[in-house]
């Protein structure tokens, strides 16, 4: 694949995903990257992978202006830390056009534009933390100053760590409600699980090796079936039976309209925080 230079600034949890799923994959080189992040124990786990770091905004403008082409930046800092990179990196840009791959949550690619500069090209990024386990799953959305074809990199990369999903801009808050969110609508039902097997007589290793596999079968089965989520569930359930006694219980609690209910909350709550950034 041919070298592309790539700017990260932010070296969190999931720069580390990304990075590393695109080094295994083949996708991204160690030498044709740059990874800006002020925490000398973040940088040093890129540096081990033979990546290259700094600390100061102005190596990453000279990393830039010395790449052969425009290269790319992944933006993967916080929200709340837009106006911090925007202070700090505001002189170091040369201004040639260059696509920038946020993965803001909530961060607008029209705010990240007006931060950046008008060169910048914004592709919207959203994975989901199963990036550690190469399993993430990401919306990829043409954003401000964009054009059809400045996502190619993006896919490739974030194919690396799991599936993509194509998407308009002004779908991602509700793709975050669902899959940004969503490991942790699993991770309840997990915690629920637990304590009711505890509660029917089972040790608390027994519960969490029962729930942990249980899940991982059923997900693992989702993810390989072309069966609707609805069908799978009948297949389960046998009339008069464990399965039927124990949805009868979660269809009268109303469990499956607060989960719709629980996702549009966290869509709006992922608008008004958009609106709020800046």
């Amino acid at each position: 694949m041919p070298s592309h230079p790539l700017a990260v600034i932010g070296g969190g949890a999931m720069a580390q995903a990304i990075v590393r799923g695109g080094l295994d994959a083949g996708t991204l080189h160690a030498p044709d990257l740059l990874v800006l992040e002020p925490q000398p124990d973040r940088r040093a786990i890129f540096e081990a992978w033979n990546v290259r770091t700094t600390a100061t905004p102005a190596n990453l403008g000279v990393f830039l202006a010395r790449a052969p082409d425009p290269g790319t930046i992944l933006l993967a800092v916080k929200p709340q830390s837009l106006a911090d990179v925007h202070a700090q990196c505001a002189g170091i840009w040369d201004g040639r056009r260059r696509v920038v791959i946020s993965i803001l949550a909530g961060g607008e690619s029209g705010r990240v534009r007006e931060s950046l500069g008008p060169w910048a090209a914004v592709v919207r990024a959203m994975p989901n933390t199963a990036a550690r386990v190469g399993r993430s799953t990401t919306a990829i959305a043409l954003g401000a100053g964009a054009s059809p074809g400045d996502e190619a990199l993006a896919v490739r990369v974030f194919e690396s760590i799991g599936v993509v999903i194509p998407i308009a801009e002004h779908l991602m808050d509700a793709f975050t409600a669902v899959a940004g969110s969503g490991p942790a609508y699993l991770y309840l039902l997990a915690e629920a699980m637990v304590r009711a097997a505890e509660a029917c007589g089972m040790s608390a290793a027994q519960a969490d090796a029962a729930v942990r596999g249980t899940l991982d079968g059923a997900a693992t089965l989702l993810s390989r079936s072309a069966e609707a989520p609805a069908a799978l569930r009948a297949a389960v359930t046998s009339k008069g039976g464990t399965t039927e006694a124990a949805l009868a219980v979660l269809d009268e609690a109303g469990v499956a309209d607060a989960v719709v209910r629980a996702i549009v909350a966290a869509r709006d709550r992922g608008a008004a925080l958009a609106r709020g950034m800046g």
